[in-house]
């Protein structure tokens, strides 16, 4: 029978962050992930300072700095009266040297991790394994079954198995847990396009005929996001993609040159934008975290960055009672307590920018439902430095900064430029 201390199920950020925190730490450590590459497109790209500071924590950010990225500064939206876009966040007013969000592809970042997690003697990586079950025992979660991509089967019991599976978690369909949903008025189609050295830099934004579209800066593409009324896929698709690209073009005329680049809608790639959470995030032997326990919408682009926070406080929360032997129901009951608050705050901010700005774009009206009001609302965020501090300091850190736990440290070799 195989055993492990703690199994993770998923390696995403979260699950990630967790299983190298808690190796460090010297916690045996298992990690399931289903795939046998991180080479997935279209995955939560930004890095926000808190990661980056995390990063500078556990001695890696000088290894991080050496991924292809591109840095932005300031965070816009399109709330003027005549809906031009308005700095709302200006992460480069903060202290330094984390001032910025790094762009940089996710599959990069969890090479890094998993590079860095299998120096330890107690972490393992399985690719090509997938939970499909929670074993129990007398109302406890022991493990989990799982299946090889070879087709074999087994079962890996734990003393705790934490759910970093996203939002689609086998945690998920357990009752108990409640799944609390919120309306979002979008969806997202992602797609690329070529960019040329005298391109503009960084995340830009422009509006269309009922979406908005998203674009960032990838080095030699631009990865593109439009966000369409909720459930108008199939109709949107059904009018063809000229029509869609002679759409985008209009927004951003600057791209028309290249909108052939974009030849069939099989490179349209649709995200289905949810946004939940769970009323519970444990039960006995079990603790969700990330998407499994919230699952964010991509307004912010802070859904990384919550679940590498969640992954923080449960490495801390959780070493000593792992090392122990003694793990219980109280210890993953205090990861959800400190990480709660944080999630609700930041759901409420997106459901907040749902409503008041992108329902009313995708529906071909101003931002905050008339000009005047937009008017109002745009001097008063670019007339005060504290105002525009605020937001770009909740982007960069949340509403609660987490700290790993002492034994998960290392030494940088020192900060980069």
């Amino acid at each position: 029978m195989e055993r492990t201390t703690c199994c993770v199920v998923g390696g995403g950020p979260a699950g990630m962050v967790l299983a190298l925190l808690l190796a460090r730490a010297g916690v045996q450590v298992t990690v399931l992930e289903k795939h046998g590459d991180f080479l997935r497109d279209f995955r939560g790209d930004t890095v926000h300072p808190s990661t980056l500071s995390l990063l500078d924590d556990i001695g890696l950010v000088d290894r991080f700095a050496r991924l292809p990225q591109r840095r932005v500064t300031s965070v816009q939206l399109p709330i003027g009266p005549d809906r031009s876009l308005v700095t709302v966040g200006n992460l480069g007013a903060l202290p330094g040297p984390y001032n910025y969000i790094a762009m940089v592809p996710q599959w990069d970042l969890l090479d890094l991790l998993a590079d860095e997690a299998s120096r330890e003697p107690g972490f393992r990586l399985r690719m090509n394994t997938e939970a499909t079950s929670f074993l129990s025992e007398r109302g406890r979660v022991t493990g989990v079954r799982y299946r090889t991509a070879d087709g074999d089967a087994g079962e890996l019991r734990a003393d705790l198995t934490v759910a970093c599976d996203g939002r689609g978690s086998l945690a998920r369909a357990l009752p108990e847990l409640g799944l609390e949903t919120f309306p979002c008025p979008m969806d997202a189609w992602w797609f690329r396009l070529p960019r040329r050295e005298d391109d503009p830099s960084g995340l830009l934004g422009a509006l269309g005929d009922r979406f908005f579209t998203a674009l960032i800066d990838r080095g030699d593409y631009w990865q593109c996001a439009a966000l369409i009324p909720k459930g108008t896929d199939a109709e949107r698709r059904a009018e063809g993609l000229e029509r869609f690209m002679a759409r985008f073009t209009a927004a951003a005329p600057w791209l028309a040159d290249r909108a052939e680049a974009v030849t069939s809608w099989d490179e349209v790639k649709l995200l289905d934008v949810r946004l939940d959470r769970l009323r519970r995030w444990h039960r006995p032997g079990l603790l969700c975290i990330g998407d499994a326990a919230h699952a964010m919408s991509p307004v912010f682009g802070i859904g990384i960055n919550l679940a590498v926070q969640d992954a923080v406080a449960a490495a801390r929360h959780l070493v000593g009672p792992l090392r122990a032997g003694s793990v219980g129901l109280r210890d993953v009951r205090r990861v959800q307590h400190r990480r709660r608050p944080t999630t609700v705050a930041t759901q409420g901010l997106q459901r907040l920018a749902h409503a008041r700005v992108i329902a009313p774009l995708l529906a071909g009206r101003t931002a905050f439902g008339d000009p005047r009001r937009a008017r109002r609302m745009t001097e008063l965020v670019s007339g005060s430095r504290w105002l525009s501090r605020v937001p770009a300091y909740f982007l960069a850190y949340g509403a609660l900064r987490e700290r790993p736990p002492a034994q998960s440290l290392r030494p940088t070799g020192g900060r980069p430029s």
